[in-house]
């Protein structure tokens, strides 16, 4: 994509800081609007939110923080994951989540839903919330002060016997975590797959909503907080026109502690306004913190011959092309 072609007419920046963003348009297919009340950071005891997320990389980054948090307050952790668990733990292990540690302690587990909160390819709520009951047990036999449970509710798009029963164990939970003595539950929905009428039916029985700090989202372009390892990710391609709200992102970041991640590794195409943003911040940095640019080697060589590289504070980082 040339800069000339980027140039075309691009809607109004979309500032949603705390809400998600419009689901990226496309022909043919209903469009939702997900909100959300809560930061992934912000889940504390007793939650049962409600996660929603556009593509998988969202899903891992924000899983990634869930279960950081739970770890570092000592907390026990589960993952049940529609996907393999062992790739899944080296998804987290690259976002600096300590998971090998914490799985060999007993701190944390990670498997599959099958023979767990399914029973074999069927689906029922008295079925799964037995599970969850013997983990909330389990934990407290265990010694730990609580429970984070992180559930990957993918396995319900499949053709499951029973899954016209979700939204019945979506409210025998929320009983649960109600008289749990501190443990939340973070189900997580993938908006672009689950069907309106689904995530209508589902969010209703949760305490919490979920979903990225989203500055900008258009067919186009993603611009949409971090949060393990923190940072900015931004997707597909960036062009002056995006100045405004890509300046909100880099602020944010900006406040946090530590180095900052430009996680730019679904990103195509990036002007030279925008690389001049993104290392104008890294010169700012104190000599304590850096800006980690991961990009794709397309992206990378463009901000090495901007001269990224003879910036102290940055480390350019390419990628894998995705």
């Amino acid at each position: 994509m040339t800069a000339t072609a980027l140039g075309r007419s691009r809607p109004p920046a979309k500032l949603a800081l705390g809400l998600a963003g419009a689901s990226r348009p496309r022909e043919g297919v209903a469009v939702v609007t997900v909100s959300s009340d809560a930061q992934i950071t912000d889940l504390a005891v007793n939650d049962h939110a409600c996660l929603t997320y556009g593509d998988p990389e969202e899903l891992l980054d924000l899983t990634a923080a869930y279960i950081r948090d739970g770890l570092s307050g000592g907390l026990k952790v589960v993952w049940l994951s529609d996907s393999a668990p062992g790739l899944g733990v080296a998804e987290l292990a690259r976002r600096g989540t300590a998971v090998e540690p914490a799985l060999a302690a007993g701190q944390m587990t990670a498997m599959a839903c099958e023979n767990y909160l399914l029973s074999g390819q069927t689906f029922a709520a008295g079925h799964a919330m037995s599970w969850l009951n013997e983990q909330l047990s389990v934990c407290l036999d265990q010694g730990f002060p609580g429970l984070r449970l992180a559930l990957d509710m993918s396995w319900a798009l499949r053709p499951i016997v029973g899954v016209e029963q979700l939204p019945d164990f979506e409210e025998a939970v929320g009983t649960v975590l109600s008289d749990a003595a501190a443990a939340s539950v973070l189900c997580q929905y993938d908006r672009e797959r689950f069907d309106p009428v689904t995530l209508a039916s589902v969010a209703g029985r949760h305490s919490r909503s979920v979903a990225a700090a989203t500055y900008y989202a258009d067919a186009m372009l993603r611009i949409c907080r971090q949060y393990a390892p923190p940072g900015v990710r931004l997707a597909g391609e960036i062009d002056y026109q995006a100045e405004e709200p890509l300046s909100l992102a880099l602020a944010e970041a900006l406040r946090l502690s530590g180095d900052i991640t430009m996680n730019m590794a679904d990103l195509s195409f990036i002007d030279v306004p925008c690389m001049r943003m993104i290392v104008n911040l890294a010169r700012s940095l104190p000599a304590t913190r850096k800006a980690i640019l991961q990009c794709q080697p397309g992206v990378a060589d463009r901000f090495a011959a901007f001269g990224a590289t003879d910036v102290s504070s940055i480390s350019l980082v390419a990628v894998d092309d995705r």
